[in-house]
């Protein structure tokens, strides 16, 4: 597959052109076979009839019958191939539109997350499936249907030609007075809908702050203008659909008075006017489908397109050579880096290296940006300047799939998923029990996990037992050690923790430090900091300090005396004295 040229959703479409084309082939017979009863009709009308003989009848009856059958057996396996195609589709996409769908969530920081490229690949897939494709692959076959009808008669081919005009004209203005509403109606229920899941989300926050009412409000706004779309495109559409069906009955009741016309005057025999009515009918049908099922075409296509920009973007990522299991060893250059969809850098022209094994503890005041390096440093967020590398290779040429395993994060805002906690500790890998307690026991919550309900193999989530803010925290941070990684970023891991919980932090601390991690740890707490080898501090996104913790807290030390010599100073109102000013630079580390 050229990956420059194009993406996995028409890479999959041009993998099942044969089946297509099947279908298109088996139309033919369909639409062929689709003549029968017309000529059933005329044979009954000008041989059976004149002849009285029902030999004559009962074998062109059996004739019919058989062709009929062949019809039903043909329009079955029709269907099935589209049925298989769908399957198809989803078998070949729906891991890369799920793996497009969690890139474009990380990419916005988590505010466009959603499964909506997922949702649109189902609709997708059910509008291959449904009756409204295969006027598609019926209408191109007007022509043969109309040269039929010459045969019959000019007057016949003549009023079809002016019948399939006037159905076309209209799916035109159907076209061009409806799609562009059902498009951005679709475009604002998809926005709505965003909105409202983010605020699920939320229910506790609003339901104790009197929030609901409110949201509710900016909700109905949003619903008003996506049904003032629809109802407006939905009215226009259902007049026209009203029109084709009302002209196409018209038209073959006009087919049936010009053959009576015909037959009154001996130009053809009573069997073609039936005919000429009933082919009429089949030969406009797909057309009238078409108007009819213009509203799911429209959508499909608003889905196809959503589908290829968010495959476009997943193409556009190269792929990566496999390097060797990381040691720890960080190294940061000139970064800045701002948060998804930002312009504004958050860190600024930050450089400093941590040697394999070290446990850097991050502080600094709030929005000093914090949780912001944390996540350049794993790679999350990519950099606007400047590099990151980790043993010297830049984080992001690394495959992620590979370098996962090395790596341990725990987010401020914990989220485990429905499973069981042996799942969410092993990541949802291949479970190995000795792994599992070893990253429980490292984090201190072994002992925790035995007292719930079923231990390890309590079920967490929508169905599952609810734990307690802590209690995530502690299995958070199991799942950050659980391999034994060799980077691990800890963002305030004992924000939620008691007193023994800090203790388990601590000697976790000492456990990862034995392994050879590299730790990063952003906390408020002075509990940690006996076990740091060394400090960073930030303050408005840029590195003030950096160095041996002994030193960095010596030198903090004397920038808060500095402080308060000159705040006693200023309240007796005399000068400050003359302090030696404190270096604000980052103190390098020992080599």
């Amino acid at each position: 597959m050229n990956r420059s040229h194009e993406n996995n959703l028409q890479a999959a479409l041009k993998a099942c052109r044969g089946s297509f084309l099947s279908v298109g082939f088996f139309s033919l017979f369909v639409n062929t076979l689709m003549l029968v009863p017309t000529f059933y009709m005329i044979q009954v009308s000008g041989r059976v009839v004149p002849s009285s003989s029902t030999s004559t009848l009962i074998m062109l009856t059996l004739i019919l019958t058989i062709l009929m059958l062949t019809l039903g057996s043909l329009e079955w396996v029709r269907s099935r191939i589209m049925v298989r195609i769908s399957n198809r589709l989803d078998v070949l996409l729906s891991r890369d539109v799920y793996r497009a769908s969690f890139r474009k969530a990380l990419n916005s920081g988590g505010m466009d997350a959603s499964a909506q490229s997922l949702n649109d690949l189902t609709s997708l897939r059910q509008f291959l499936t449904g009756n409204g494709l295969f006027a598609f692959f019926d209408a191109p076959w007007l022509p043969v249907y109309t040269a039929v009808m010459f045969l019959f008669h000019p007057w016949f081919g003549w009023m079809t030609v002016i019948s399939a005009v006037v159905l076309v004209t209209l799916a035109y203005v159907n076209h061009r007075y409806t799609g562009g509403a059902l498009a951005e109606a679709n475009k604002q229920s998809l926005t709505a809908n965003l909105h409202t899941t983010k605020s699920l989300r939320n229910a506790e926050v609003i339901e104790s702050m009197g929030m609901l009412d409110t949201l509710m409000g900016r909700w109905a706004v949003r619903q008003r203008r996506v049904l003032v779309l629809q109802s407006g495109a939905s009215d226009k559409s259902g007049v026209i659909t009203s029109i084709s069906k009302t002209f196409r009955a018209w038209a073959q009741s006009m087919m049936l008075a010009a053959g009576a016309y015909l037959v009154i005057t001996h130009e053809i025999n009573p069997g073609l006017m039936m005919a000429g009515s009933i082919l009429l009918g089949r030969a406009l049908a797909p057309i009238d489908q078409m108007i009819g099922s213009w509203k799911g075409f429209v959508s499909a296509r608003v889905q196809y397109q959503r589908l290829n920009e968010t495959l476009d973007k997943l193409n556009a990522e190269p792929e990566r050579m496999s390097l060797p299991d990381p040691e720890g060893h960080l190294q940061v250059e000139g970064l800045f880096v701002a948060p998804p969809g930002a312009k504004a850098a958050v860190i600024k022209n930050i450089s400093f290296v941590t040697p394999a094994g070290s446990i850097v503890g991050i502080v600094g005041p709030s929005a000093a940006g914090k949780s912001t390096l944390a996540r350049a440093l794993l790679g999350i967020w990519p950099p606007q300047h400047g590099v990151v590398r980790l043993d010297g290779a830049d984080i992001s040429a690394w495959d992620k799939q590979k370098l996962g395993p090395h790596l341990g994060y725990l987010p401020q805002d914990i989220e485990l998923f429905e499973g069981s906690i042996s799942d969410n500790i092993a990541r949802f890998g291949k479970i190995e029990p000795d792994k599992v307690v070893l990253a429980a026991r490292t984090a201190g919550v072994h002992e925790m996990i035995l007292q719930l309900p079923d231990g390890y193999d309590t079920v967490i989530g929508s169905e599952g037992l609810n734990l307690s803010g802590g209690q995530r925290q502690r299995i958070g941070l199991a799942r950050a050690v659980y391999g034994s990684p060799r980077l691990i970023v800890l963002d305030e891991p004992n924000s939620n923790l008691d007193e023994v919980g800090e203790r388990a932090l601590g000697v976790a601390l000492q456990k990862m430090k034995e392994t050879g991690a590299t730790v990063f740890i952003i906390s408020h707490r002075p509990n940690v900091l006996s076990r740091l080898d060394r400090i960073m501090v930030l303050n408005s996104g840029t590195l003030t300090m950096y160095g041996p913790r002994d030193q960095v807290i010596a030198e903090l030390a004397q920038q808060q005396a500095k402080a308060q010599a000159q705040a006693q100073a200023q309240a007796q109102g005399q000068n400050p004295p003359r302090v030696a000013p404190a270096s604000t630079g980052a103190i390098q580390p020992s080599a």
